[in-house]
């Protein structure tokens, strides 16, 4: 097979797995599970970073810069005009110019608001960042945030931090099919299948941080997780048989009957 790249603004990427930097029980875990992961994109919160001494901050001292595109999020923000002075603070102090904007509407599902979201993209994407909204499983915004220049969707399969998996497969399909951006399927995953559904579902890449590490061993989950979507991509690639009503045996019954002899079949 060719090599499997794709990427997101001048960006091109191996990896479809971004991983999340929070939560882990211990600086060497979180390392030892970035490595497993095989990740070239790595997120976390700007409000839990440093920003006025971003090589000492806690979350970041223990990541090599130059090894990874950073994806600092908007976690926490309640409006547009939040979002977008979270964001630029992020720039200035050099982080990076991608942004994950994130704007919860309720403490309780922290599910993304869609007109706000919207508004923070349309002024980020006219500031120059590289936008990537997190927005729920709804085709029609995902398509306006395309159109107002988000340079991937990231449509939640659940509620963040839930596990709960992908809990409307037929609305990702649908963004996916519409899309002419990178679709990444961001928030509410749970284990190995659920990454392997997204990426199966034509999904360009999965971000997740709490199915990896909250679980039992989350270097391990962290290497499930990469196979997981690297064999989610090439059942995706190689086209799974078609769905159908009735069974079908794979050797039929025509193939086990034995054919009339002839009078040529037999010697004088």
């Amino acid at each position: 097979m060719l090599k499997d790249t794709w990427r997101i603004g001048d960006c091109e990427m191996t990896s479809r797995f971004f991983l999340g930097t929070g939560l882990f029980p211990s600086p060497f875990v979180q390392q030892e599970a970035i490595a497993a992961s095989g990740a070239e994109v790595l997120t976390f919160a700007i409000r839990r970073v440093n920003l006025e001494s971003v090589e000492d901050d806690s979350i970041l001292q223990h990541v090599e810069p130059d090894s990874f595109t950073f994806l600092p999020n908007t976690s926490g923000a309640r409006t547009a005009d939040e979002a977008v002075r979270i964001a630029r603070l992020a720039r200035a102090s050099g982080l990076s110019d991608w942004v994950k904007v994130e704007i919860s509407a309720s403490d309780k599902t922290l599910l993304p608001d869609p007109i706000e979201t919207l508004r923070a993209t349309e002024q980020l994407v006219k500031e120059g960042f590289t936008v990537l909204p997190y927005i729920s499983d709804d085709p029609v915004i995902c398509r306006r945030l395309e159109e107002a220049g988000a340079a991937a969707i990231m449509p939640g399969g659940a509620p963040i931090g839930t596990g709960l998996g992908i809990l409307n497969p037929y609305n990702l399909g649908l963004i996916i099919e519409e899309a002419s951006v990178p679709v990444i399927v961001d928030a509410g995953l749970g284990t190995a299948s659920d990454a392997a559904l997204s990426m199966e579902l034509g999904a360009s890449a999965v971000l997740m941080n709490t199915p990896v590490a909250k679980a039992k061993d989350p270097v391990g989950m962290a290497l499930a997780m990469k196979l997981a979507i690297e064999s989610g991509r090439l059942a995706y690639l190689s086209g799974r048989v078609p769905k159908k009503r009735y069974a079908s045996a794979s050797s039929g019954l025509e193939s086990m009957m034995l054919k009339p002899a002839s009078a040529g079949d037999f010697g004088s």
